[in-house]
């Protein structure tokens, strides 16, 4: 027997709030039939090509320090700098910037979202066809 990963779950302080910021990241929706409203301490959100969920939970303590989790965003029709562009407009802010750790057109952009979690922006399908591989060692 095997399990399944039914959704990733998120805690948060405002769930509403953070679901509402990452559904407009990731163009995602509610989950039909169970909108997200102010107030709710619960709120799931859903991919609707693949039908991955996430769930963003109230807590009275996050989990301090460091993520031991995080997204990896991959652009899928902006290049990495567009992208970086899109999120910083919409409330990220720039943890830190490891573009070029391997070389020209390599590395990744750490964001914080409106709560402090941290995520990462990847290259794009486009710029990892026409870019320098890594290092193996890397």
């Amino acid at each position: 027997m095997t399990s399944f990963i039914s959704h990733t779950t998120i805690d948060c302080t405002d769930a509403y709030a953070l679901s509402t910021w990452w559904k407009d990241v990731l163009g995602y929706t509610d989950v039909p039939d169970d909108p997200n409203e102010p107030g709710h301490e619960e709120c799931m959100i859903l991919d609707p090509g693949s039908g991955h969920r996430l769930l963003f939970i109230e807590v009275p303590d996050p989990t301090p320090g460091k993520n031991k989790v995080h997204f990896d965003l991959r652009p899928s029709d902006l290049t990495q700098q567009e992208e970086v562009d899109r999120l910083l407009e919409h409330g990220a802010v720039v943890s830190t910037d490891h573009r070029g750790i391997y070389g020209e057109g390599s590395g990744w952009v750490t964001l914080a979202d409106p709560e402090g979690n941290l995520f990462c922006v990847l290259r794009s399908p486009a710029e990892l066809a026409g870019a320098p591989r890594p290092p193996a060692d890397a």
